[in-house]
């Protein structure tokens, strides 16, 4: 493309006269610019400018119910897509409707702008006391996002804005918030404000690392006695995992991810090693050298602390980062790089070839293959445990392992819930990179059903499908009649065990041990409050236009899901399981283990 001088591209972009615009019609164009297609959330008079704006523009404005759900469904289009998720709220109720789903996006890591309304300028600089619909949005939502700022006039809407978008693509993605007072948004006024492209006023290509750090990490890696690629949510922002793939196999190493980066490789790899113990354990801890792609080694990782892993002074680290922030801040790095983790490999597999040790390679086929070995045992250990899908009843892992078998390779699958999410991580098999959402960080029930209407907005071609529990679906079934309303044909999977299971299992461990232990229940009046009446999803699903049916019997679960399949619509599978099989779910044990501090 021609470079235009600074001085030939202020002449055009100070060129127009003055135009009559309002601030949201101004936010609409920038949004276009940045190459925003979609925006979700419900619409409201305290912004009628802005998505009023929005189709003149090529930008297609999806009305969930509530306006968490427009934050979920933004931050899996974000994932999905790589592109910057978008969502509305509006001032007072709608922006305190949004801030559990500004919560969730960014500690999951989505890149979401969300754009608020305010009271009118004059109400809200300052607070005078007793104002309708007004909280200070900027001071709440500051501590829960990248970063947050109000345009309080509309020659400020532009700057604040590009703001947002320029932190919105530094390191690590999340959250960021812009607040606009309504007479802001809806009022026009005589602008000459040009609208930039992206690259005028923020960076957009690839952070390059440094190639002497490549070669440093190269020469390292290939002298490993047992490298280990240790795999984080970076790799699927980065769109990585094919490369992760490909360094495993030159470099015989095997592959551990933390929960937000399983989703970045194929599960069936024999580089890949299962997120159970002793296995995962051992590996680490054989590791003489680690490297570390797009990861924090967070909770759920052991803070990276032996015993968990190897002692810092026995066990190198290389750590790869689009935030440097980061970098060596829960387990010492030997090598610390900055920069995008695609251009990283890319440069790495170059350099491998300079740095090869033949005489290592055989040794470290020897050690996989005596993992994937053990990995195979797990396997058949786990498929043996609900047996087949008879005409008894259904057992919680058959859900996943059913879906599996009829839903495509690259179907999207998102999880949700407590023991459902459980017993669905250790039983699904990912296959293709890029195709599983959760909150892996945040856990949080009911998110996965804006999760999954975004997924198919993102990727409308795709099969979509979520299992979740019934007290999570009990959070949001409203946005049933969401995905009716917008045609999105998502499968929903409903696990019921009419409780609150991981609750009343943990509840009963701490009442009475040894009755769990010898009964696997407390008897319900020993219980508190862990209980509810059931809800019929199937009918209630049916209610709003959707596809609904109800499964007992292992058996009849496949033909439900081909039938919902088949009727091109949104569908809802009730699931009946038994709540005490349910509530054991394997690995609750590690699960509670990964609150403590390792050591302590």
């Amino acid at each position: 493309m021609p470079s235009i001088s600074s001085s030939e591209s202020t002449t055009a972009e100070t060129a127009a006269p003055p135009s009559p615009i309002s601030g949201g019609e101004l936010i609409a164009e920038m949004l276009q610019a940045e190459g925003v297609e979609v925006v979700f959330g419900i619409i409201d008079g305290s912004y009628t400018g802005l998505y009023s704006s929005l189709g003149r523009h090529g930008i297609r404005l999806v009305t969930p119910r509530h306006e968490s759900t427009a934050a979920h469904m933004a931050g899996a289009y974000a994932r999905l897509t790589g592109r910057l998720g978008v969502c509305l709220a509006s001032n007072g109720p709608g922006a305190a409707n949004v801030l559990p789903g500004i919560a969730v996006e960014n500690g999951e890591g989505n890149r979401v702008l969300v754009i608020t309304s305010w009271r009118r300028a004059p109400i809200v600089g300052p607070d005078r006391g007793g104002t309708y619909q007004y909280f200070d949005q900027v001071g709440v939502t500051a501590p829960m996002t990248k970063w947050t700022g109000a345009a309080r006039t509309f020659d400020r809407v532009a700057q604040t804005l590009r703001r947002a978008f320029r932190v919105s693509f530094q390191g690590r993605p999340g959250v960021v918030h812009v607040v606009v007072p309504e007479d802001v948004m809806n009022t026009t006024t005589e602008s000459t404000e040009p609208v930039l492209p992206p690259a005028r006023y923020r960076r957009v290509d690839p952070l390059v690392p440094s190639p002497d750090l490549v070669g440093r990490a190269a020469e390292l890696l290939g002298g490993a006695r047992l490298p280990l690629i240790q795999v984080g949510s970076g790799v699927v922002h980065a769109g990585a995992g094919d490369r992760v793939a490909t360094l495993a196999r030159v470099l015989r190493a095997p592959i551990t991810t933390s929960f937000g980066g399983r989703g970045a490789v194929d599960s069936r790899l024999p580089h890949v090693i299962p997120q159970l113990p002793p296995l995962i354990d051992d590996v680490r801890n054989e590791a003489d050298v680690v490297l570390a792609l797009g990861t924090r080694f967070g909770e759920t990782d052991w803070w990276g602390k032996a015993p968990y892993w190897r002692p810092p002074g026995e066990q190198q680290l290389i750590q790869v980062d689009i935030d440097e922030e980061v970098l060596g801040v829960n387990k010492p790095v030997d090598i610390a790089v900055v920069g995008d983790l695609s251009r990283f490999l890319d440069a790495l597999l170059l350099e491998l070839p300079a740095h090869d040790h033949t005489d290592l390679l055989e040794a470290r086929d020897r050690r996989l293959a005596s993992f994937a070995q053990e990995k195979a045992g797990i396997r058949e250990f786990l498929l043996a445990v609900p047996g087949p899908a008879g005409d008894g009843p259904v057992h919680s892992a058959h859900v996943p392992l059913v879906c599996r078998e009829i839903f495509d390779d690259d179907a999207v699958l998102v999880i949700d819930g407590g023991n459902t999410a459980v017993w669905t991580n250790i039983y699904h098999e990912n296959r293709v990179p890029g195709s599983l959402l959760s909150t892996f960080k945040f856990g949080m029930l009911g998110a996965g059903i804006g999760q999954a209407l975004g997924a198919k907005i993102a990727a409308p071609d795709r099969q979509v499908y979520c299992i979740l529990g019934d007290g999570a679906m009990g959070f949001h079934p409203q946005e049933l009649e969401t995905a009716i309303r917008n045609e999105l044909a998502v499968v929903f999977l409903v696990v019921c065990d009419r409780q609150w299971g991981m609750v009343k299992f943990g509840q009963g461990m701490a009442l009475d041990p040894d009755t769990m232990n010898e009964r696997r229940s407390l008897p319900p009046e020993q219980t508190i409050n862990t209980d509810f009446a059931e809800i019929r999803f199937d009918a209630l699903a049916e209610s709003m236009g959707a596809h609904g049916e109800r499964v007992r019997r292992a058996c009849d679960l496949a033909p439900a899901i081909e039938r919902s399949l088949r009727c091109g619509r949104a569908a809802v599978i009730h699931v009946d399981v038994d709540p005490i099989d349910h509530m054991w779910a394997p690995g609750l044990d590690i699960f509670k283990a990964m609150h403590q501090e390792p050591g302590r």
